[in-house]
């Protein structure tokens, strides 16, 4: 009977093992599958032309030739939309025509007085334009189409008057024909909605292509390019395509969020057809090509991580880690050493490792302020270095946070080691350090590796110690330990909630993310893979 419930009770505490196991792979995958998911697509995406511009511009990478013969596709089909574009805004952007009529009329009045005519042909003629001039800016004004009509005839009725041929004087009679066209083309009624819708429009189109051919190149490296990946320009289609409106559905009810088609919004007017266009030639447009991204990490960011890739934060990373494992491990050790060979078991022993239990279980906020306090505006100062956040300084917060975690698994791997290992040594005349330096630490060394890698988890993932004491968002690649530098840990955080910018690029983020954790898994996997060949040598394999 006892057998058999023994027999039993093994098999339950195996399955519920393998079941927990489950579970946590379960909740691993859900956690981290949709976090990789997002973060590859920093790396593999669909890449338009304008992302090959910018490596050109900003990197330097690609064929300058077979870059700019796909630049020149890609216009040749951005002109007609262009030009589509701007016969419209002719009917609807009056503020400009008003100042080209004014711009007009001052150019006829400084030709006139090149001529030599009287003062009273001079003051006639001025008077003339004038009146044309004002008729043009009653039209433009006006939203009557049969109003409009008629001060723009009575303007056209000067067309072949011999005074005003061949002068500066008949661009009048072209804009205000041009005008009535786009005038007979529109609703009128709508011109207001058609002035603020054309202005949305205009920013889509500048946010999926750039700037326009000829302009000023923006100073803002961001607005230099428009949308580089197909995720991008997927969102400016549709910002273009569809107009979004609040409306009150029911009353006393909160507003409802609705979609307009702007197709249907510009119907029968020249616009209409920029939409359909735009819809059957989008390839075209943008050449979207699958790209595999690898210098993403090893570039520089732009703009805020809106450009680039993680470079420095790797960099920065490991410089980091590296140093505060170069200062924990030792410390730990020799720590570990003295409370298990040294020390007797008496109270200020046991208080002692009551604080490294303690310290264990500290905030690592409290860390950061401590590394603050005593390194940046108290030690630094004292051996007469500069005053403010480094790599040596954060490496030490991080050391002294980790050194508890180090301390505890280096003192029970120590505690591990057979007795007789000691004794055997011992009685062979060999003193107690090189019995602990060829003997005890050897042995203990798969479990110390146990503590490092532990260790080098916290550290490469801490930010809260970093974020008083050697890390920033921004800023050059170090030349020294004694400079401040960028991490994945603490440019992940500035970018989830501080830096708006960067929100418009969200792969970006979850590409910093999975970035440190691959970052993470690959020195544990170097520490687990030294700690396996360690411990296949100690069993003589």
């Amino acid at each position: 009977m006892r057998l058999s419930f023994r027999y039993i009770s093994d098999k339950a505490f195996t399955g519920l093992t393998a079941v927990s196991v489950v579970l946590l792979s379960l909740v691993l995958i859900v956690v981290l599958a949709p976090m990789i998911w997002r973060g590859s697509s920093a790396v593999v995406f669909k890449a338009t032309v304008e992302f090959r511009k910018m490596q050109m511009d900003l990197f330097n990478r690609g064929e300058p030739s077979e870059l700019q013969a796909e630049i020149a596709r890609t216009e040749s089909f951005r002109k007609e939309v262009y030009e589509t574009l701007d016969k419209f805004k002719k009917g609807i952007d009056t503020e400009s025509l008003s100042d080209q009529a004014r711009r007009i009329h001052r150019q006829f009045g400084s030709e006139l007085r090149l001529r030599n005519i009287t003062g009273d042909e001079y003051t006639q003629l001025r008077s003339l334009t004038r009146e044309l001039r004002d008729r043009l800016l009653t039209a433009f004004e006006s939203r009557d189409i049969a109003e409009i009509r008629e001060n723009i005839e009575y303007v056209s009725g000067y067309k072949n008057d011999p005074r005003l041929t061949d002068t500066s004087a008949s661009a009048l009679f072209e804009l205000g024909t041009n005008y009535l066209e786009s005038a007979q083309s529109i609703d009128l009624k709508q011109f207001e909605q058609y002035s603020e819708s054309i202005e949305e429009i205009e920013q889509s189109i500048r946010d999926l292509f750039g700037p326009r051919p000829g302009e000023p190149t923006p100073a803002g490296v961001r607005l230099r390019y428009g949308a580089t990946r197909w995720d991008q320009a997927a969102k400016c289609l549709d910002r273009l395509f569809w107009a979004q409106k609040w409306v009150e559905t029911e009353p006393a009810k909160p507003l409802i969020k609705i979609k307009l088609s702007r197709a249907h919004q510009f119907a029968g007017t020249e616009l209409e057809k920029l939409f359909e266009y735009m819809e059957q030639n989008v390839q075209k447009l943008l050449n979207p090509r699958l790209t595999f991204y690898w210098q993403y990490f090893i570039d520089d960011s732009f703009n805020s991580h809106y450009f680039g890739g993680v470079g420095p934060e790797i960099l920065g990373t490991v410089l980091i880690t590296l140093l505060g494992m170069l200062f924990v491990v030792p410390l730990g050790l020799i720590s570990a050493a003295y409370l298990v060979e040294c020390a007797s078991d008496n109270p200020a022993v046991r208080i002692i490792r009551m604080c490294i239990n303690t310290l264990a279980g500290v905030p690592s906020i409290v860390f950061g302020l401590f590394g603050l306090t005593f390194f940046i505006l108290y030690l630094f100062p004292l051996l007469g270095a500069e005053s403010k956040g480094c790599i040596l300084a954060a490496s030490l917060t991080l050391a002294v946070l980790t050194l508890p975690v180090m301390i505890r698994a280096s003192e029970e791997a120590i505690r591990a080691v057979p007795q007789t290992y000691k004794e055997a040594s011992l009685s062979l005349g060999a003193s107690g350090f090189r019995t602990f330096v060829t003997v005890t630490l050897p042995a203990a060394l798969p479990g110390i590796l146990t503590g490092v890698i532990l260790s080098l988890s916290r550290i490469a993932g801490e930010t809260a110690p970093i974020l008083f004491t050697g890390a920033v968002a921004l800023g050059p690649v170090p030349k020294s330990v004694f400079d401040p530098t960028r991490t994945l840990s603490y440019g992940s955080y500035d970018m989830a909630v501080g830096d708006r910018i960067s929100m418009m690029v969200p792969h970006n983020q979850y590409g910093m993310v999975v970035t440190l954790v691959i970052l993470i898994l690959c020195l544990n996997t170097l520490a687990i893979v030294l700690r396996t060949r360690v411990f296949k040598k100690l069993k003589g394999q």
